[in-house]
């Protein structure tokens, strides 16, 4: 039997929970600590949680919302959002965050990956890499800050990130973020055998049997936001995660 991480996604918005649906439409499914304290409850292996206007806005990350958060968690954290300088890094990873989350600050400043491993050892930082079709079907990598595709092909990307010093790559799609129409296998296959780090699926988890899939495309863990937040067809609030049970039967003893 191999054990896997399944990983809770939290977007903050203006201090509260949200999920999207291919990166738009917004909704409310509540507050963060409460999620947390909910996680925690559940045996959650580990938590990432974004702030997705923290760059977009200009701003740093928020400490004082990121330290009420990390004081209920009893299990890991890492944060993305808004980071730009070591000194952030230092503050986050002091208060109670394990991992940081580098995507904006990936495109613009690479060599805080290198800083950020280099201080805080690769383990400890995480380059997220946000990945859209574009109308030819190519994938390119996708800024979110900037709402477009960008020119970059995400393999190059990724194993750019892993030589500058990143020690994990997480992969997110934005056409299935939301949509909970399973991960795309094709791109998760794409980059996790090229590259020597472990790799993150995300993006359209529908369930457990998706998890399985995307370890045996590759990925090293599997990552979701509206599978833990929403239930039943109409998509209800309801705070959630596979029994253990669950996990050991339909993904650790079949991969």
């Amino acid at each position: 039997m191999r054990r896997v991480r399944v990983i809770p996604v939290l977007l903050l918005k203006n201090g509260g929970l949200v999920k999207s649906v291919k990166f738009k439409d917004f909704k409310y499914v509540g507050d963060p600590i409460n999620a947390v304290k909910i996680f925690n409850e559940k045996e959650v292996d580990e938590i990432v949680i974004l702030d997705i206007d923290a760059s977009k806005e200009g701003r740093e990350p928020d400490l004082d919302k990121i330290k009420e958060i990390a004081s209920e968690a009893f299990i890991p954290l890492a944060y993305g959002g808004g980071i730009t300088r070591i000194e952030q890094i230092k503050e986050l990873l002091f208060n109670g965050i394990e991992k940081i989350v580098l995507n904006q600050s990936a495109f613009n400043n690479p060599g805080l990956i290198t800083e950020a491993a280099r201080q805080f050892g690769s383990q400890a930082v995480v380059v997220s890499i946000d990945v859209k079709k574009n109308l030819f079907g190519s994938y390119k990598v996708y800024q979110h800050s900037k709402g477009k595709n960008t020119k970059r092909d995400p393999l190059d990307f990724a194993k750019e990130a892993v030589q500058l010093g990143a020690g994990e790559i997480f992969l997110n799609s934005v056409d299935l973020d939301g949509t909970q129409k399973g991960y795309d296998l094709t791109l998760v296959e794409k980059i996790a055998k090229e590259i020597e780090v472990p790799l993150i699926a995300c993006g359209g988890a529908n369930g457990v049997s998706n998890f399985r899939e995307a370890i045996q495309a590759g990925s090293s863990a599997c990552a979701a936001g509206s599978l833990f937040v929403f239930q039943g067809k109409h998509r209800a609030v309801l705070i959630n995660y596979p029994s253990q049970k669950d996990l050991k039967k339909e993904v650790f003893e079949q991969i």
